[in-house]
């Protein structure tokens, strides 16, 4: 019944994937284009999450009130004016603006499509949760080919933002009829439920310690990509000395980690582990491979580094919007809103403060300070498996609800 919701809500994201590094990919021609330098490119990005970041607290209570779908719709309109209309801005003011629409646009999005896959796969709320990660490294690894598809042709940049642009006309086209699972159905949860599709409490879930720990990991995991994507390809020509095209392509690489980190999440979830024992593993193993790449600088060996940075950030802020709507079920759309709402103020706070590093002319630092944020992610998640030991009782496998479709059958 909302397969066209789950294929509208997952287009959006692969296309997010494109969003996501489409600025930093096409650095050149766009400090070229507003006369600016790769710290003006970083500022913009910055831009887009103050947008996010000021918004995300509002679409969530809207998602709550008005339901996903109008949240989700208005997303894709957002994301198609920035995509169609940064190419052609005549200058960097213009761009700014440009940028915090495509904020607001994302945090929409969020709002309304994380609460929605949810309520469509409650069965397998969390591996519907971390699928939305498989779909943006599809889109992330898919832009850097399509820009070098346009360069070595000598056609216009602006064509690999046109691309993504058309494709979200045609989500929007998708979602436009599609059904979405009633989001104001009432659901019993009490130390004593029996709805079998939410688990049961030893105790009352504390927001004051889960819940603000979780919104922690939320600006940790958030500010791990982030880095990533945005310096691995500096990294790659300043230390390592590769060319532009092959710098790039690092990106790639990090995101074929990420989609076979998510593809596996998505097998292994619910039936072999649960997503509170992935949050701890993850950054352990993001810290020891930013390390490799700080300690063996060698093409090879940073490649291979940052795969597994891209395996193991894949997933952790989709895992900490699952466990935060498991432990707060009540309130969906407001408990994503948060985590949400930390995501955007990493995404603000890491573009900004790594600019700034990056003018000290070592970009080494960026991720040493990338190594830290893996450290508190890691003690965050392991405080939030403590607490969830204590909360949870069990979480008991279910039989699909009736009108819900499972993720396999959907995708």
């Amino acid at each position: 019944m909302y397969s066209k919701a789950a294929v509208g809500v997952y287009l959006n994201y692969f296309l997010l994937g494109m969003v996501n590094i489409i600025l930093v990919s096409n650095m050149d021609s766009l400090t070229k284009q507003w006369q600016t330098d790769s710290a003006g490119i970083s500022y913009l990005i910055a831009i887009t999450g103050i947008g996010k970041l000021l918004t995300y607290a509002g679409a969530g209570r809207l998602s709550d009130r008005i339901g996903r779908k109008p949240l989700i719709l208005f997303s894709s309109l957002m994301m198609g004016i920035f995509l169609f209309a940064v190419p052609m801005a005549p200058s960097y003011q213009v761009a700014l603006v440009l940028a915090f629409l495509a904020g607001v646009g994302n945090s929409a999005m969020d709002a309304g499509s994380y609460p929605a896959l949810i309520e469509v796969f409650p069965k397998s709320a969390g591996s519907a949760s971390v699928m939305v990660k498989a779909f943006i490294a599809a889109g992330t690894a898919l832009l850097p080919f399509m820009i070098l598809f346009f360069a070595e042709r000598e056609l216009f940049f602006g064509y690999a933002f046109f691309v993504p642009a058309a494709i979200y006309l045609l989500a929007m086209l998708v979602l436009l009829p599609a059904k979405f699972p009633n989001h104001l159905k009432p659901q019993q949860s009490t130390n004593k439920q029996t709805d079998e599709n939410q688990p049961i409490f030893k105790s009352e879930p504390k927001f004051s310690k889960e819940g603000f720990t979780l919104i922690l990991i939320g600006f940790t995991s958030t500010g791990l990509f982030t880095v990533a994507q945005i310096w691995l390809p500096s990294y790659g020509e300043e230390v390592l000395g590769l060319s532009t095209a092959n710098a790039i392509k690092l990106l790639s690489t990090y995101s074929l980690g990420s989609l076979l980190s998510v593809l596996t999440l998505a097998i292994i979830l619910k039936k072999w582990v649960r997503p509170v024992t992935i949050i701890v593993i993850y950054p352990l193993i993001t810290f020891s491979a930013i390390i490799t790449i700080l300690t063996v600088k060698l093409p090879l060996v940073a490649t291979i580094a940052a795969f597994f940075i891209g395996l193991s950030t894949a997933g952790i802020f989709q895992l900490s919007i699952a466990i935060m709507t498991e432990l707060f079920w009540q309130k969906k759309g407001r408990v994503t809103g948060l985590i949400a709402t930390a995501a955007g103020l990493a995404s603000v706070v890491m573009p900004l403060l790594t600019g700034l590093l990056s003018k000290s002319g070592n970009i080494s630092i960026i991720f040493i300070f990338d190594a830290f944020l893996a450290v508190i992610g890691f003690t965050a998640a392991a405080y939030v498996y403590y607490r969830y030991q204590k909360v949870i009782e069990k979480k008991p496998v279910s039989r699909l609800q009736p009108g819900h479709v499972s993720l396999k059958e959907s995708l």
